[in-house]
């Protein structure tokens, strides 16, 4: 072989690699991506002839599909429609538009993604019509009923994990919509619908769960302050703080504990019993000894500043960088620049749940095929160590008092003992927002829970997290423990 052939040969070789490699990357590594992108229309219109898979809670559907006489083939129906809409979302053929889980599992959902691939060889070879997966979810439906009941009226949301796992058993956001007006294949409908609750002052395309406009967390971010501080070694639940009735953040401002008097009688006093009575000057004092810093790691251990896929993404909840000491100590009681979801703030309770371990939030646990097979299960997967286990029952004490005879007795239930803690944050002369979060049992939690009410649950600056946040999260916990 002369010289030039070899040279020619090997050009030919390198670009026939090439080309192999290309179509392979092609074909199995991007074919998912490429097959969800909203310019394939081949991909679509093939999808039209494919039964979506459904949705399904406790073995029961919430979202499936029926067939149509239209060119769409099928029409996606939802179950309990605005209970379920911030899990699900909402699938739209005539748009192509969807969200939720509808987007977040699309691929399995409508039988294009690259696990469909056998599925679609069987189809062709059996000459049965092919369906997409279904999607089992983690959700508990008496949880989900509970939390949707309890909020009706109001608005707010509720999240509920099980702390061991990081499954999660609620996410209720109100008020909620019909999802399907907005899976309607008449288009002009359904962009009217979408139109008309996108103006809604009430914000009901909100999903207030994960996202929206996230709230200063009040004074469950007591019991992550309380965290850091026994997790420094400098403090344990009987160091004493100073016991004024204000406290000076500067010159011309200060603030108060929420009843205007000092933290219980002494000159001093206990954080545990800050915490039991939820005491907001002591807390800003141990905040500014702590420093932001120290309550900024804190925070990141539990999963602030982060998003977290579940599969739907959450807003990063804050706590920012470089504040001085007065914006410290106003996050030691949850106010100040501090915001939060009430997935984040799940997730604090339900680390401390689990000895201090913080486990990645996840609503999916499985995708399942036409026989019934598992074609790709979900596992239990640390987000890492937030503080040791005898932090974590230290702050529990804390939080159980607090309920049992403190500022959180809404929750209580008789028999069981729960572990909370009850937060309402101000916001500048406006309604209250309402919070609480806990876990139970206390000794062996079977569900945290976060619960989030805005606009003062419609009292103004009267409403409390005691009296109205609480008693939701109490709902949820009886309803998750078959109480």
């Amino acid at each position: 072989m002369t010289k030039e052939l070899r040279r020619l040969s090997i050009v030919m070789l390198f670009m026939f690699l090439s080309l192999f490699a290309a179509t392979s990357w092609i074909q199995v590594v991007e074919a998912d991506t490429l097959a969800q992108n909203t310019h394939n229309t081949r991909t679509r219109l093939d999808s039209y002839e494919i039964q979506r898979g459904s949705i399904i809670v406790d073995g029961v559907a919430i979202a499936s599909s029926v067939p149509t006489d239209d060119k769409y083939s099928f029409q996606r129906v939802y179950t309990d429609a605005a209970m379920w809409a911030p899990v699900t979302g909402y699938y739209n053929a005539a748009l192509d538009s969807r969200t939720g889980i509808e987007q977040a599992l699309n691929a399995d959902l409508s039988g294009t993604g690259s696990n469909a691939f056998f599925a679609e060889v069987e189809r062709l070879l059996s000459g049965q019509p092919q369906t997409g997966f279904s999607v089992e979810l983690s959700l508990d439906a008496a949880a989900q009923q509970a939390a949707f009941d309890a909020l009706q009226g109001l608005k707010g949301a509720v999240v509920a994990i099980e702390p061991k796992t990081g499954r999660i058993l609620a996410m209720v956001s109100t008020p909620g919509f019909d999802t399907n007006l907005l899976a309607t294949h008449d288009a002009d409908a359904a962009n009217a619908t979408y139109d008309a609750l996108e103006t809604d002052p009430l914000k009901p395309l909100y999903n207030r769960a994960i996202a929206g406009d996230l709230n200063p967390p009040g004074s469950t971010f007591k019991v992550l302050v309380a965290a850091a501080a026994f997790a420094s070694g400098d403090f344990t639940p009987e160091s004493t703080l100073p016991n004024p009735a204000r406290y000076a953040l500067t010159q011309s401002h200060t603030v108060s504990n929420a009843w205007g008097g000092t933290c219980g009688p002494g000159d001093t006093v206990t954080i545990a019993e800050a915490l039991r009575l939820s005491c907001n000057i002591p807390m800003a004092e141990l905040a500014v000894e702590l420093g932001d810093a120290a309550i900024r790691e804190m925070a990141e251990k539990f999963g602030f500043n982060m998003s977290f896929d579940t599969p739907l993404s959450s807003t990063p909840s804050g706590y920012p960088r470089a504040l001085d000491d007065p914006q410290t100590a106003l996050t030691g009681f949850g106010q100040g620049q501090v915001t939060a979801t009430p997935l984040q703030i799940a997730m604090v309770a339900a680390g401390l749940a689990n000895d201090g371990v913080v486990m990645n939030p996840r609503m999916v646990d499985a995708v399942i095929g036409n026989d019934l097979s598992v074609i790709r299960s979900f596992e239990n997967t640390e987000f890492g160590r937030a503080v040791d286990a005898t932090v974590a029952d230290q702050v529990t004490a804390a939080m159980v008092a607090g309920v049992a005879t403190g500022a959180a007795q809404g929750a209580r239930i008789d028999g069981i003992d729960v572990a909370g803690k009850t937060g309402t944050a101000e916001n500048e002369n406006k309604p209250h927002t309402l919070w609480f979060t806990g876990f139970a049992p206390a000794d062996d939690p079977a569900v945290a829970v976060a619960v989030l009410v805005e606009d003062g649950g419609g009292q103004g600056q009267s409403g409390t997290g005691d009296t109205i946040a609480a008693p939701i999260a109490k709902k949820v916990i009886e309803a998750v423990l078959g109480r």
